[in-house]
């Protein structure tokens, strides 16, 4: 289930009647009452009035309370912390922020306006300390080369928050997962002849011309080893020492009766 972040009351209040109903950042036109020291008093058309602490005059650093503020002049003011025990309202002249970081969670749409647009992506001013990034590959499930494609600068468009680093003050956005996903491409089928009972059969796989010429090859070569083996089978064998001796005895005889004739 999404979180879906409520927007934070900006315009001013009306029908608020009691302290018990005042929220943070809710947001007042009042009049200034009184100016002290340590800050200004402020009506708000409640039973009690609120309290700006000099701190929350403005941004800049204040020494003086009357360089901000007059009694008399109407000024806008933010609900910053209700004590109801004490019945005691803090206001703040610096709007809030609409998301503070301990506010930003994973999971949450929210709405912003496209500010800055780059190669990678598209910042996103979502009323956070810093914008959020939406890359490239998280604007759509569509291909695209360029993030214009899907997103001019001042587009006001919604985006889910899918990462927070608070360390590095990060916040990871997307468009594409509010998208409905696009349908996955039917499967071709696999080749081969398809059988009665809806298997498939392969196909037996022809040689190359390569695998024919090295089988040949290698017929060829045990062909010929075949016919050395039987060739060395049938020579003579070589005759051994005592053989060559007893054939030369036998000559000598020969040799010796002949003569002696």
């Amino acid at each position: 289930m999404e979180n879906t972040l409520a927007t934070p009351e900006t315009a001013e209040i009306s029908g608020i009647n009691n302290i018990s109903e005042v929220k943070r950042k809710m947001h007042f036109t009042g009049t200034v009452i009184k100016t002290t020291l340590a800050g200004a008093i402020v009506d708000i058309g409640l039973e009690i009035p609120g309290v700006v602490h000099i701190s929350q005059l403005r941004k800049e650093a204040v020494n003086k309370v009357d360089d901000v503020v007059q009694v008399g002049q109407t000024v806008d003011v933010w609900v910053r912390r209700i004590e109801q025990n004490k019945d005691r309202i803090e206001l703040t002249m610096i709007e809030p922020l609409k998301l503070e970081w301990r506010e930003i969670k994973k999971g949450m749409v929210v709405s912003g306006k496209a500010t800055k647009i780059e190669k990678f992506g598209v910042f996103v001013e979502i009323g956070a300390e810093r914008p959020g990034l939406v890359h490239i590959s998280e604007l759509t499930h569509d291909y695209i080369h360029n993030p214009r494609e899907v997103v001019k600068e001042g587009d006001e468009i919604e985006v889910k928050i899918i990462g927070v680093d608070r360390r590095k003050k990060k916040i990871q956005l997307s468009m594409k997962v509010l998208e409905e996903k696009p349908p996955k491409p039917a499967k071709a089928p696999k080749k081969g002849k398809e059988s009665e009972q809806g298997t498939v059969k392969k196909e037996p796989q022809v040689p190359t011309a390569m695998e024919l010429a090295m089988r040949e090859a290698m017929e060829r070569a045990n062909l010929q080893k075949d016919e050395e083996e039987e060739m060395k089978s049938k020579r003579k064998p070589v005759t051994t020492n005592e053989e060559l001796e007893d054939i030369l005895s036998r000559t000598l005889d020969q040799r010796v009766k002949s003569t002696t004739k």
